[in-house]
């Protein structure tokens, strides 16, 4: 999400809040970023934020980072950094993979 070398910062999460007037609404967040264009990832984020509406864009980033935290690897007390299997059991039937 625009944090890397070589990625635009114009389409991060942060450039797409600026483009808004607040309050404004999660929906209009969204419609926001696709209209310009922002990556997949910035306008996913818009649509899990938890709340309908956002008094300011502080406030949005407050919401941003604790996702982050949530997701974020280690923050589990069964994780060990490994993302290799992510869903595999949940998802596969472990008796046709050995």
């Amino acid at each position: 999400m625009a944090r890397g070398i070589g990625e635009d910062p114009r389409r991060s999460p942060a450039a797409q809040l600026a483009q808004v007037e607040y309050p404004v609404t999660r929906e209009d967040l969204v419609e926001t970023a696709e209209d310009n264009e922002a990556p997949v990832e910035v306008i996913n984020f818009f649509k899990a934020l938890p709340k309908e509406r956002y008094g300011s864009a502080e406030e949005v980033l407050r919401d941003f980072a604790e996702a982050e935290r949530r997701f974020a690897l280690g923050n589990a007390p069964d994780d060990r950094g490994r993302r290799d299997n992510i869903g595999k059991v949940a998802a596969e039937d472990q008796s046709k993979h050995p």
